[in-house]
């Protein structure tokens, strides 16, 4: 079980969020909501930043970003030191983030799956583990530090 999953949107995820607040509770007892709490138009950064910041400093916590597309809020996080945050639209995707890569946020495209898909999604990414071995040695190249 994950210690813990730090969630944000902006205005386009926001009822995606909403909805998938409701099921994360089997993944952890402890749910962080960063925001926003209306569907009023706001800039995504705004909430990517305090989300991978959370991420970043809390070990074993997970994140999860929602914007329309899945980008602007990933373009943010990934600005953070020690984010890796990847945009899945397909549990798949979201499996060989986890497993490959040691994807630490979740980003969804709110305009482009359906709610369904997107519990599909956060199951698979936070029933997956790391795998290590080679893929260790190519997630700690991803740095530029």
């Amino acid at each position: 079980m994950t210690k813990k999953i730090i969630i944000g949107s902006d205005h386009a995820g926001f009822e995606l969020k909403e909805y998938l607040k409701e099921s994360l509770s089997k993944f952890s007892n402890t749910i962080i909501d960063k925001g926003p709490d209306s569907p009023d138009s706001v800039d995504y950064p705004d909430f990517a930043h305090p989300v991978a910041s959370e991420v970043e400093n809390t070990p074993e916590s997970l994140g999860i970003l929602i914007c329309g597309s899945g980008n602007g809020v990933a373009m943010a996080a990934n600005k953070h030191e020690g984010i890796r945050a990847a945009i899945c639209w397909t549990p798949e995707l979201a499996q060989l983030a986890r497993a490959h890569n040691n994807a630490n946020i979740l980003c969804l495209p709110a305009r482009f799956i359906s709610k369904e898909t997107a519990a599909e999604i956060i199951e698979s990414f936070f029933s997956t583990s790391f795998e290590g071995g080679r893929h260790g040695r190519r997630v700690d190249k991803i740095s530029c530090q």
